[in-house]
């Protein structure tokens, strides 16, 4: 199961301090559900964790990302994950590429594009359930960043993404689609 997800938001502090967390994963992994780094390989490659609990099903990844595009003019990072399920039963990939730029007012603007692959037991949720629950993650991510940002400690760092009740909506919202009714109706 494949699916992209892409996402533009907007943080309020300025593109240095935004840039110095995001082409740091170190910094940034408290923010991703469910994710740990457990050991740095050299500047450009880690390995880590990533847990998730997705309704009745559960699935714990150990992979590394690799840095493969760092460039520091144009605020672009551009991360590879892959991972295997620990108990063998599927696997996971990812590539992510970020965009940072200042905005007027002294905000940054991001652009992120993933692309995910899935097998196993997540896949059996389908791409359209696994595309709105990963993107209700990302406005989790997303606000967590800004928090970090802004010198808060996030409230849920390191803990294991228990995604029960985003199934629920995301559920609810595509059957809304799927029926014609719009999310709050």
């Amino acid at each position: 199961m494949k699916t992209t997800i892409e996402k533009t938001y907007t943080v309020r502090q300025p593109l240095e301090k935004v840039w110095t967390y995001l082409s740091d994963p170190a910094k940034v992994v408290p923010c991703v559900p469910g994710a740990q780094l457990t050991e740095q390989l050299d500047e450009r490659h880690y390995r880590g964790t990533v847990t998730l609990k997705v309704g009745p099903v559960s699935a714990s990844y150990k992979g590394e990302i690799t840095i493969e595009t760092l460039d520091h003019e144009t605020h672009t990072i551009q991360l590879v994950g892959k991972g295997l399920d620990a108990r063998g039963k599927g696997s996971a990939s990812m590539t992510m590429r970020g965009q940072a730029r200042a905005l007027d007012d002294g905000t940054t603007e991001i652009t992120n594009r993933i692309e995910i692959s899935v097998t196993g037991m997540l896949a059996q949720f389908g791409s359209r359930l696994i595309e709105d629950v990963s993107s209700r993650l990302f406005d989790q991510f997303t606000e967590c960043f800004e928090s970090l940002l802004a010198g808060e400690a996030p409230e849920d760092a390191g803990q294991a993404l228990s995604a029960g009740s985003l199934i629920k909506e995301g559920i609810k919202s595509v059957a809304g689609r799927f029926f014609g009714k719009k999310e709050g109706e």
